[in-house]
């Protein structure tokens, strides 16, 4: 048993981009898959396929590099609400990371969307993570 799937999530594709591996399997959720859609939106993973076997299904995930210096594009994955310490955030106090070159991914009541698109509608929620 897993106690904090995002927390596992995040733990794979920062493993395989230490490892730089070219692709990441994880079990799915349709949280995970929300957040690999705005990772891929971003641009920090090349391409991502969900796969629906009978149970729960798994995302795999195609990991970006630069074509020269092979730098990953993901530099940093980082969770903020744990379990055990939830972190939630008003419109009006939404995170900045690294000054805006970041990302901060929010549960809201919109859905799953970054610190920008909640600035936006002016909305607040749970700050799941930041990417850099």
């Amino acid at each position: 048993m897993n106690t904090d799937p995002i927390a596992d999530y995040l733990t794979r594709i920062r493993n395989a981009v230490a490892a730089k591996h070219r692709m990441v399997e994880i079990p799915a959720s349709n949280l995970k898959k929300n957040m690999t859609k705005i990772l891929f939106e971003k641009g920090y993973i090349l391409n991502y396929k969900f796969e629906d076997d009978d149970v729960q299904g798994t995302i795999k995930i195609a990991l970006k590099y630069h074509p020269v210096t092979k730098m990953p594009a993901i530099n940093k994955l980082q969770r903020v609400s744990t379990p055990g310490l939830r972190k939630y955030v008003g419109a009006d106090e939404l995170p900045r990371v690294m000054n805006g070159l970041g990302i901060a991914v929010l549960s809201t009541s919109h859905g799953v969307i970054t610190d920008k698109e909640a600035k936006k509608m002016n909305v607040g929620g749970e700050v799941i993570c930041y990417v850099s």
